[in-house]
């Protein structure tokens, strides 16, 4: 669970920086320059990631089962998981309504998507990987919320287009990597 814990800090630790020291960051990469910047970020995150996957198989090995969830919420995560797939997409796709109603669908898909794994799954390692995603993804919301008041940021309208094509990739991407990826990269079948 060590190695878990060591790259969920790192991980989310360095993506909480705008949450927490944003003029810290933008002091540093002013400093250090923006392309410096972005391949030691990438290079951190690529690490604390790398830490998650391989601390979370540790821990599927030997779990600790904290609750054992109802089967209905294997059926409630998978449409959660549906749902923030779309709100992902939406992050992406230029002008779709989503984004331009919710300004950071992306986060809300984080929420989402770590909302539905903590009800389906009752082990101690996958409460502690999924609710701080939970968590972080709270706190980072809020925080972009706030600074897009403060600095008065305009969201453009979307169109229903945009919106349609949002949801149809949202909802392929949902169904490619339920039904062809997730057991080879998490190695848990979905269904």
């Amino acid at each position: 669970m060590t190695i878990l814990i060591l790259g969920l800090i790192i991980f989310l630790g360095l993506h909480s920086i705008r949450i927490f020291a944003e003029d810290w960051r933008n002091a540093a990469r002013a400093r250090i320059g923006f392309l410096p910047w972005r391949a030691m970020y990438s290079v951190v995150s690529i690490t604390g990631l790398l830490l998650i996957v391989w601390g979370y198989g540790l821990a599927r090995q030997a779990p600790v089962v904290v609750w054992i969830p109802p089967l209905f919420t294997r059926h409630l995560a998978a449409l959660l998981a549906v749902i923030a797939f779309v709100f992902i997409a939406a992050g992406f796709v230029p002008r779709n309504g989503i984004k331009a109603r919710l300004h950071h669908p992306m986060t809300i898909g984080i929420k989402t998507w770590a909302l539905a794994h903590l009800i389906a799954n009752g082990t101690l390692h996958d409460i502690l990987l999924f609710g701080s995603f939970l968590i972080w993804a709270i706190l980072l919301f809020r925080a972009s919320r706030r600074r897009d008041a403060a600095l008065g940021t305009m969201y453009l309208p979307g169109s229903g287009g945009a919106t349609a094509i949002t949801i149809v990739i949202g909802i392929v991407g949902a169904g490619v990597f339920a039904m062809w990826l997730h057991l080879p990269l998490i190695g848990v079948r979905p269904f």
